[in-house]
């Protein structure tokens, strides 16, 4: 058996509006360091715009384009794993965006990001809308049991910023600290698609670690997902396995009246 190789890979985002928390994955970048300083390094593209299309219908596409292929080029000429991320980052210009690392095994490089490009870029259809009412459901869910347990008021969203970078949009929906740790709640719908939990995986670790610091408690994060789930869909057994390795309890919406109870037991409501 062929020894596995230590990758990291990176999705390029559409971000037509970065106050909105909105994106499209467009292409994912895979590379691997060597003990000389060269990498592997590959990028593959969305095959088409439609996703793009669907989000931003003013999208200029020739644009879009000419930037992607301007990575590529950047792709294809450097061999130095931080000269490569740094030129790219470079050449983005807000509207595409790179992110955050996310670690990977594999025996064969070319192979592995063939089946990040088709879990991540081309087989996960999304329609915006669908995807909202997806997460919006899970919320309406995991606020009704904080209610019912007379701790909604106890609870509050807990913004990443403090412990990423000024601006940082993202915010944890719920949490509330007892003792030693800060327990976090988030809704991650994957009913059509994966990339919120992809994303929450990549992020999470250099969250909890600097919040562990600054905070000087443990997080404890439960992303919670929608109950039917099928966990035998490729994407999604990927999704759940990152965010496993991320430290991170998913859970099934159907726990919620059992943290809820838990939450009032700490909070002594």
């Amino acid at each position: 058996m062929a020894e596995k190789r230590q990758l990291e890979f990176f999705v390029l985002r559409y971000v037509p509006h970065a106050a909105r928390q909105e994106f499209v994955n467009i292409g994912v970048l895979m590379v691997e360091a060597s003990k000389s300083g060269k990498v592997f390094a590959e990028m593959r593209v969305a095959k088409d715009w439609r996703r793009v299309q669907c989000m931003d219908p003013q999208a200029d596409l020739e644009v879009l384009e000419a930037l992607l292929r301007e990575i590529r080029g950047e792709v294809g000429e450097i061999r130095d794993r931080a000269m490569l991320l740094r030129r790219m980052e470079d050449s983005f210009s807000g509207v595409i965006q790179l992110s955050e690392p996310m670690a990977v095994m594999a025996e064969n490089p070319a192979a592995e990001i063939e089946t990040m490009a088709s879990i991540l870029i081309d087989e996960t259809k999304i329609a915006g809308r669908r995807v909202l009412a997806g997460r919006q459901k899970l919320l309406g869910a995991m606020r009704e049991a904080w209610e019912q347990a007379g701790v909604a008021k106890l609870l509050t969203p807990v913004p990443a910023e403090p412990y990423t970078k000024p601006g940082d949009p993202f915010t944890f929906d719920f949490g509330y600290r007892v003792g030693g740790e800060i327990k976090l709640f988030h809704a991650v719908s994957m009913r059509t698609g994966v990339d919120a939990a992809v994303t929450l995986a990549a992020r999470y670790p250099k969250i909890a670690t600097v919040m562990e610091r600054v905070a000087a408690a443990a997080p404890v994060l439960n992303a919670v997902v929608e109950a039917e789930l099928d966990r035998r869909r490729n994407e999604v057994g990927f999704a759940l396995e990152m965010m496993h390795e991320s430290g991170i309890r998913v859970a099934s919406v159907e726990e919620m009246p059992g943290f809820a109870e838990t939450a009032r037991k700490d909070l002594g409501a």
